[in-house]
């Protein structure tokens, strides 16, 4: 092989090798093997971190109303007298009878009166009880309600939220699996004009 014969085959494969360079750096400015940075995924929904639900306040215990005084009821049960300890009090009470009955009426008539006063008081005492209770529960269960309205509210903001989000990461998955699908099919594209354009040069090659 003469030295002409050398020297034109060492041209023939800087041809191809400046052929190959060329193909690959139009490659890599069609963007098919290194990512454009124009082409970035947006930037992530910002995600809120929720906040606790405030406790409940307990609402105070209502005052209850003045117990019924029975002291003096107490005191009036004792309708007759008590019998003295001397001799002269025992035969008086055998001889007329020892029952004073008009002192005993007046008793009795007293304690009646008390007991009838007592008993009203202590149906006041405890309708007043139980006003008080079923006031101070249906409180309870209002503030109760509205906290657990509160709490179906924020439900519903953190499933929109988890929607939105969701939302955003299927359009992102989208975004990276089509440029993914964009640059299978260029880098396709580029390996077969690739191989086309070295076979073209190899068959130049052969004939010389």
């Amino acid at each position: 092989m003469s030295e002409s014969d050398s020297r034109e085959r060492e041209e023939d494969r800087q041809r191809v090798a400046d052929e190959l360079r060329r193909v690959r750096d139009a490659v890599r400015d069609r963007a098919l093997l290194e990512p454009d940075p124009g082409s970035a995924l947006p930037a992530p929904a910002p995600v809120r971190r929720p906040q606790k639900v405030p406790p409940v306040p307990e609402p105070a215990a209502p005052e209850a109303p003045p117990r019924p005084d029975n002291t003096a009821l107490n005191a009036l049960w004792r309708v007759l007298e008590a019998p003295r300890r001397s001799w002269r009090d025992v035969l008086r009470r055998f001889r007329g009878g020892g029952i004073d009955a008009p002192a005993t009426l007046r008793r009795q008539q007293d304690f009646n009166a008390r007991q009838v006063q007592f008993d009203n008081e202590v149906l006041a005492y405890v309708e007043a009880r139980l006003d008080a209770t079923h006031r101070h529960y249906d409180r309870i269960l209002g503030l109760h309600g509205d906290h657990m309205g509160e709490i179906d509210e924020r439900h519903l903001i953190l499933q929109e939220e988890l929607v939105a989000h969701v939302h955003d990461l299927v359009r992102r998955i989208d975004l990276v699996l089509g440029q993914a699908e964009r640059g299978r099919f260029g880098l396709e594209s580029a390996l077969k004009d690739l191989r086309a354009r070295v076979a073209a040069l190899e068959e130049r090659l052969r004939r010389g």
